[in-house]
């Protein structure tokens, strides 16, 4: 191909992520740079500011195309202040004092301010790593041209934990992850460690991450080995000072398989001192051990509930032993059960809430978006709202489980979003999810998001190389859920590609729209769980046998009356774990709304839609218009070759030529299958299906990445 490129980095590949700090190119933004910034005092007395120098120095040279000097004194304007009121006189004498009492132990100020005669930026916190996150931020606000005039930023984490789950197995194959193997090489660990280590911790600090869970939640009780322990160690010594704690999944039958015991009993007292003793050994090797996340009896995973125990019971066993040394215990709410006849949406809130108030105080319920799995659309889990006096944790999914793997372009951020910030009306309007995660709602002191990670070992991390979006957005999130999806975005693209506006405002459009498209080509109007069995690659709404709750059938219910769960008061009532009016607006056909309605109930085909159009013509629009979603997106693609070196350009492009094949794949197969029931033609306006519903129904994938060990997460 030869064609003119603006950008000439040709060679890019991604594995900058957002922090290439590509050199600023418009003149007068870099020459009002230069004179703001002239050079830096810090002082670099701890591991974590040496990084944090590192970072500015580093940063700065690339961004400016000049070394700025480092300073032991700010003799002059233009000194870049960094450090805390403790470590830096400067900012001592600044007296941002108020400012800093507002933004805790994680929090930064960062502003431009005039002291002695001399014109300084600052980035002051209370503490290093509030530091390192400020320094972060300022080299964000650089490589997005922000101006540096009247610069008066103020920010703090609106979440204490802000965690990635990686579901890394300790054979490196890494359960629903799509962009190669895990990055954790056990066999060489503690004695090499990878420089991408590092490289991982730098991506997650800049974004406010501080926590990592290793290994994945269907859990392995060989990491609570000795043997395994050092290696977790020598992890969590590297990324110590970038403010980011080592969790662990506990298995909860690991006393009796590592410990020798003849039983896991939570209220055991050999059991209880076999969990104290191990979490002493752990904390020996690493003091500020972060603590468990534990899924246990769902999807066959051991628990509590296999011993006639409570999932209270189960949490508070472990939550004692790591309590003395301030570690948590993170409880999954993923909890539902084969045995029980009942709505799958229901089974956690029916088992949980009756417990809230009995677990420890140092326990948080790890939640899900939604009642069901991660899918491209949901209601948000009812549990929300509904346990004031139990922290709730919010569980998203970075990785593309259900939307196309690393395969399709997702923005993941109006998902996280349309979750945030739906209104729960626990307190009347107003009480959202939001305020119920960071702790604010119910006053708990402890909260946290977490992320089931997108990263392995491709060399742009994430598979498609807008999937480091979702990372970015999460961590974002995590800090405030009050960002827009629009600006993160925003800033990604700046950061990631180029700060040309043309650019950024087409690809910007694109990835918002990215998310509809897929829930319109893949799941429209409140269907669910309709995908392929056990890999979850593609459409099979016909999927039949087995474990009921793991078929396609069991959830959209299609007939020849109708389509769609009927979760109102005359069907399983799901819809009264919510709260007024949000469960009368749901329960009515004429207010639920229309892209969670066949969530809710059960409609007739010929049923008419707020458009005029029939339900059955409403699905083949919606469909239709996913994939038209897709072919749009080629076509602003295509109009931004100018702006994107030739590699991420030509990766991008040969992907969504895969994601449009496949979103005509998903409608066409499940436009046919539905028509078996509904009787009645696809409308002569749109594309009819390429093949016969038997071709969609006999095709087999082998080998689709994600799926190593298990096929449940």
């Amino acid at each position: 191909m030869n064609r003119v490129v603006k950008n000439q980095r040709n060679l890019e590949d991604g594995y900058q992520l957002w922090l290439r700090y590509a050199p600023v190119t418009d003149a007068p933004t870099l020459t009002a740079y230069r004179t703001a910034i002239t050079q830096i005092m810090i002082n670099a007395s701890s591991a974590t500011l040496s990084i944090a120098q590192e970072e500015i120095e580093a940063g700065l040279e690339r961004l400016l195309g000049v070394t700025v000097p480092l300073a032991k004194q700010p003799d002059r304007s233009g000194t870049l202040v960094i450090g805390t009121p403790h470590n830096n006189h400067v900012i001592a004498e600044l007296k941002l004092g108020q400012a800093l009492d507002q933004v805790g132990d994680e929090g930064f100020v960062i502003v431009r301010t005039v002291f002695q005669g001399n014109d300084y930026i600052a980035i002051a916190a209370n503490t290093d790593i509030g530091n390192l996150y400020g320094v972060f931020h300022f080299l964000r606000h650089l490589q997005t041209h922000k101006p540096l005039h009247d610069l008066n930023i103020s920010s703090s984490p609106k979440t204490k934990l802000r965690m990635l789950n990686h579901w890394d197995n300790l054979d490196r194959t890494v359960e629903r992850g799509y962009a190669g193997f895990s990055l954790w090489d056990w066999h060489k660990l503690p004695d090499y460690i990878s420089p991408q280590y590092k490289d991982y911790a730098r991506a997650n600090a800049s974004v406010g991450i501080n926590g990592t869970v290793l290994t994945n939640v269907n859990a392995n009780a060989l990491i609570l080995t000795k043997q395994y322990l050092v290696k977790v160690a020598a992890l969590a010594d590297l990324f110590r000072p970038y403010g980011i704690r080592v969790f662990l999944t506990a298995r909860f039958s690991a006393p009796v398989e590592i410990g020798k015991l003849d039983t896991a009993d939570p209220l055991e007292p050999d059991v209880i001192a076999w969990w104290q003793k191990k979490a002493d050994e752990i904390y020996e090797l690493i003091p500020d051990f972060g603590g468990f996340l534990v899924k246990a009896n769902s999807e066959g995973q051991p628990g509590p509930h296999d011993y006639g125990r409570s999932h209270s019971e189960g949490a508070n066993l472990l939550a004692d032993a790591v309590a003395p040394k301030g570690g948590v215990v993170i409880w999954r709410a993923f909890v539902y059960d084969e045995n029980i006849p009942d709505d799958r949406a229901k089974q956690a809130y029916d088992d949980l809430v009756p417990q809230d108030g009995m677990f420890r105080e140092n326990v948080l319920l790890q939640v899900k978006n939604g009642p069901i799995d991660f899918q491209p659309r949901e209601p948000y889990h009812p549990l929300f709202g509904a346990m004031p006096k139990t922290p709730l944790m919010l569980e998203v999914q970075i990785t593309q489980e259900y939307l196309g793997c690393a395969t399709h372009l997702v923005y993941l951020a109006p998902l996280f979003k349309e979750t945030l910030d739906a209104d729960t009306y626990c307190y009347g309007p107003g009480s959202l999810v939001a305020d119920v995660v960071d702790g604010s709602l119910d006053k708990h002191v402890v909260s946290g998001m977490a992320g089931v990670s997108n990263i392995g070992t491709d060399r742009n991390w994430c598979g498609h190389p807008f999937a480091a979006a979702n990372w970015f957005a999460f961590g974002r999130l995590a800090w405030d859920h009050r960002a827009t999806s629009e600006d993160i975005a925003e800033d990604w693209l700046r950061m990631t590609f180029t700060n040309e506006d043309r650019f950024v405002g087409l690809a910007k459009a694109m990835m918002i729209e990215s998310r509809e498209a897929a829930v319109n080509y893949m799941t429209p109007l409140g269907l669910h769980h309709i995908m392929a069995r056990d890999h979850h690659y593609g459409p099979g709404p016909w999927v039949k046998g087995g474990r009921a709750d793991w078929t396609s059938i069991y959830y959209h219910r299609a007939d020849s009356t109708g389509i769609g769960f009927d979760r109102t008061p005359a069907g399983s009532d799901a819809v009264s774990h919510y709260f007024s009016p949000y469960r009368e607006q749901l329960s009515s056909r004429d207010t639920c709304p229309e892209e969670l309605l066949l969530w809710v109930h059960h409609i007739p085909w010929q049923y008419t839609m707020k458009s005029g159009r029939t339900l059955w013509d409403e699905l083949c629009f919606k469909y239709n218009s996913g994939v038209e979603s897709v072919r749009h997106m080629q076509q602003t693609w295509d109009s931004l070759a100018e702006f994107v070196d030739v590699a991420r350009f030509e990766h991008v492009k040969g992907l969504l030529e895969i994601q449009e094949k496949e979103a005509r794949w998903w409608r066409d197969a499940c436009l046919l299958y539905f028509q078996t029931f509904s009787k009645l033609p696809i409308p002569p306006e749109y594309e009819q299906p390429a093949e016969s519903l038997k071709y969609y129904q006999a095709l087999t994938h082998y080998y689709v990445p994600g799926i190593p060990e298990r096929r449940f997460g």
